[in-house]
């Protein structure tokens, strides 16, 4: 059994998999799951698990070379999107587009990681690096 860190089975295997340039999509309990993308649903209860963990936790474990964001993550929910950009590493390349742009390109992520936050615009595309 695993003793400490993330322990999701599907979570894990999704992480397993990912490859130099893959996305993975942090969400919000409402970000749509586009058809044929799988979906990782975390969320228990309203709040629970909050974007900022579950963010916090996957940084943990990969190698990301750049995350984008909505622009509305700027000033709609400023005060989230600055503790997310703080949990980023240092110099990690940042990108914005519009929301309704954002879905579209969670439309070519390897899965949608769905956390129980009810913040709105508390989403990040991560592209995922190589360790090597």
């Amino acid at each position: 059994m695993i003793k400490q860190g993330i322990f999701h089975p599907q979570l894990l295997r999704v992480l397993g998999e990912l490859r130099h340039r893959d996305t993975l999509v942090i969400g919000d309990a409402g970000l749509p799951v586009p058809k044929g993308v799988e979906r990782v649903d975390l969320g228990w209860k309203a709040g629970s698990p909050g974007y900022l963990e579950v963010l916090e936790a996957l940084l943990h474990c990969l190698v990301v070379e750049e995350a984008l964001f909505a622009n509305e993550a700027k000033t709609v929910t400023p005060a989230f999107h600055k503790k997310a950009l703080s949990l980023l590493p240092e110099g990690l390349p940042v990108r914005y587009v519009p929301h309704a742009e954002l879905k579209r390109e969670s439309e070519h992520a390897k899965a949608i990681v769905l956390t129980g936050e009810f913040t709105g615009y508390t989403n990040v595309i991560l592209t995922c690096g190589c360790a090597y």
